[in-house]
């Protein structure tokens, strides 16, 4: 199966257009394809994981990534599928999360002369003239398009702010300039972003001709990876220090049942021929299904060693056995002689991100220690327990282990 028909096969294409193109281009190797990433935070989450297999399938089967790091749309911020306005950033703090964003993408696509190549926006948009921008490029807009916009019509009633209103003209101005100065002849997004990307498509034409090779394929990248990211507040992060390989595959061991086959196929690098046959498997195996969607995504995140230790931390923990050593853990010094309150621990554990959201999560029954159900808030933890180390439930999946050290 080439490569354009297992994307389709794996559910992962929405929209395309020139479809004939956009499946010669793919299926040869001649795709010079674009993703955008805007940065930020300091670390990517699973919300990004599909955009992320996506370039590293296509970079297997020939095509070359360009990583787009949007630190000059960073500056602005996207409406897309927003209620608010993102805040700005410092170019300090965008820099940071753009080099964090790259050490971790190094783990799927492979960097380098003729492989993929990063490059950040900010390096021609910071520096456009204004009139200039207006006379080039705003010409090729038309108003009553971009407010026929999705992105754009859900904001009209709360306030779409000038600044944000130029997101479509700055989105569309990097395939353009992507075009001209790296060949870039194809961009992938969300069906969140096809307004956005249909305008780069546009501008392209509008400017070089019809038969500038500029197209653009939609694939389900926001409501499935932004659904997939929603846990934890919306955070389940790619970087260890936030999100433990533990957690990280617990994450996906839990997730809905409706939504396993869903993501071994979107996610994994399984042949679609084996994904078919334990699509077969019946229905009392789905934690075989989940173990394995859960083992594959954390080794490709983390490492095959990483993987198998959150595995097996994970059968030994809900077997009942009593090897918890790779379980996330907080190491506590300083421990009062008469122990630790729960709240504090929680929050030194970082379990909860305030004393209120403690207090609520025990008087709500969500923690146990050491199998305990804790209902008092002022419940403390002895330094003895603290010092054998004490196993802590937050709910009904995520586990943690604390010890004084």
């Amino acid at each position: 199966m080439k490569i354009f028909e297992e994307l389709k096969a794996r559910g992962l294409i929405a929209q395309v257009t020139d479809e004939e193109q956009i499946r010669d281009l793919i299926n040869n190797g001649g795709a010079r394809f674009y993703i955008g990433f805007d940065p930020t935070a300091d670390s990517l989450h699973v919300g990004h994981f599909m955009a992320l297999c996506l370039m590293k399938r296509l970079q297997m089967a020939g095509n070359k990534p360009v990583v787009l790091i949007g630190g000059g749309t960073g500056y602005i911020g996207d409406p897309s599928g927003r209620t608010d306005m993102r805040s700005m950033m410092t170019p300090e703090i965008i820099q940071h999360n753009s080099d964090c964003f790259k050490k971790q993408m190094e783990r799927f696509i492979e960097f380098g002369e003729d492989k993929a190549i990063m490059v950040n926006n900010a390096d021609w948009l910071l520096k456009l003239n204004y009139i200039e921008l207006l006379r080039e490029v705003g010409a090729c807009f038309s108003v009553n398009n971009m407010l026929r916009a999705e992105c754009y019509k859900q904001r009209m009633e709360r306030g779409l702010s000038f600044l944000e209103f130029n997101y479509m003209i700055m989105q569309s101005y990097d395939f353009y300039y992507l075009h001209k100065k790296y060949g870039c002849n194809m961009q992938f997004g969300g069906d969140d972003q096809w307004s956005n990307m249909l305008g780069g498509t546009e501008l392209i034409r509008r400017k070089l001709g019809d038969d500038a090779y500029a197209m653009t394929i939609t694939l389900l990248l926001n409501s499935e990876g932004k659904k997939m990211g929603k846990t934890a507040k919306g955070a389940v992060w790619l970087d260890p220090a936030k999100t433990t390989p533990f957690e990280f595959y617990q994450y996906w061991r839990n997730i809905d049942d409706a939504d396993v086959m869903k993501c071994i196929r979107m996610l994994t690098f399984i042949p679609i021929e084996e994904i078919d046959e334990i699509d077969k498997w019946a229905p009392e195996r789905i934690n075989e299904k989940k173990e394995l969607l859960a083992f594959e995504l954390t080794k490709l995140v983390h490492g095959d060693e990483e993987a198998k230790k959150a595995q097996d931390a994970a059968h030994a923990l809900f077997a009942g056995g009593g090897d918890d050593s790779n379980m996330p853990t907080t190491e506590l010094s300083d421990v009062p002689a008469e122990g630790l309150g729960i709240i504090d621990l929680l929050v030194t554990c970082k379990l909860a991100p305030s004393r209120g959201e403690a207090r609520r999560l025990i008087q709500q029954g969500g923690i146990t220690v050491d199998e305990v159900k804790i209902e008092a808030i002022d419940h403390v933890i002895t330094k003895d327990a603290l010092t054998a180390g004490v196993k802590i439930r937050k709910g009904k999946k995520v586990y943690h282990r604390a010890v004084i050290r």
